[in-house]
C-alpha cells in the first residue's frame, strides 16, 4: 500500500531576518558614556558585549607617570624634611594623577614649590603635550614656610598596567629615581546589559510577534573613564 502525501502551499520560512543594528549615544560626559546597540539577533548581545568590554579595559592606549625623582631622596622608605607625608605615601598619591596626552612622545613634568600649605596636582608644571585632568588631587602637605619640594616626573604612553616592581623597570635606573606603578588605561570600568527589544516604531511595519521579540536584543554598554 502506497503512502499518500499532501503538499501544502505554506512553506516555513527558515531564512533569518536581516537586522541593521544602530549605535545610539544615550548619555555622555567627560568621564562616562552610555550607548545602545540594537537591534541584534538573539545571542549576539553577549557575543559583542564581552569582547568589547575586554578590549576597552585592556587595550586602549593611555599615558601615565612611570618614575619620579625627588630632590634629596634616594629611596621610597624615607622622609622629606617639612613634608607631612612619607615618601611612599607621596608616591601613592602621584600614581593617582590622570594625564591626557596631546602627542605620542615621552615627556617630563616638574613640580617646584616652597612654603606652607597643600600641594595639588595642579601645581605641577606641564608642557603643551600633557594636560592633568584631576588638578585638585592632593599630593602632599608642606608644614613650614621654608619647606621645599622639587619633583621630576617621567610620563610615558602604554597599554594596561605596568607595576613598578618589574625587574626590567628597576634595573638600570640611576640612584634616586623611584619607579611608580603605571596605570595606562584611560578606562576604569565597563559593564553591559542585554535586553529583549523590538524594531522601532516605523509606520507600515507589522506588529512583531512574541517569536520576533525573542529573536531581538539590545546591548547597553556603560563605560567609566578617568577623563583622559
Amino acid at each position: 500500500m502506497l503512502d499518500t502525501f499532501i503538499l501544502t502551499d505554506e512553506i516555513p520560512d527558515s531564512t533569518p531576518e536581516v537586522l541593521h543594528p544602530e549605535i545610539r549615544v544615550l548619555e555622555s560626559d567627560d568621564t562616562y558614556g552610555k550607548i545602545a546597540i540594537e537591534p541584534l539577533q538573539k545571542g549576539y548581545g553577549i557575543t559583542i558585549g564581552n569582547p568589547l568590554r575586554r578590549i576597552l579595559l585592556s587595550s586602549i592606549k593611555g599615558s601615565a607617570i612611570t618614575w619620579v625623582k625627588i630632590d634629596n631622596v634616594v629611596h621610597e622608605y624615607t622622609h622629606v624634611e617639612g613634608v607631612k607625608e612619607e615618601v611612599i605615601d607621596l608616591l601613592l598619591n602621584i600614581k593617582r594623577i590622570r594625564i591626557r596626552t596631546q602627542s605620542d612622545r615621552t615627556g617630563k613634568m616638574r613640580l617646584d614649590i616652597t612654603g606652607q600649605g597643600r600641594v595639588c596636582a595642579g601645581d605641577i608644571s606641564t608642557s603643551s603635550d600633557f594636560v592633568i585632568v584631576n588638578p585638585e588631587l592632593h599630593l602632599a602637605t608642606l608644614n613650614s614656610d621654608n619647606t621645599q619640594l622639587a619633583i621630576e616626573f617621567n610620563v610615558e604612553q602604554g597599554v594596561g598596567y605596568k607595576p613598578a616592581s618589574q625587574p626590567e623597570e628597576v634595573i638600570g635606573l640611576p640612584v634616586g629615581v623611584l619607579p611608580v606603578d603605571a596605570i595606562f588605561s584611560p578606562v576604569r570600568r565597563v559593564n553591559y546589559s542585554v535586553e529583549r527589544t523590538r524594531v522601532g516604531q516605523i509606520t507600515g511595519l507589522r506588529a512583531p510577534s512574541a517569536r520576533d521579540l525573542d529573536r531581538r536584543s539590545c546591548n547597553t554598554i556603560r563605560c567609566y573613564t578617568g577623563g583622559c
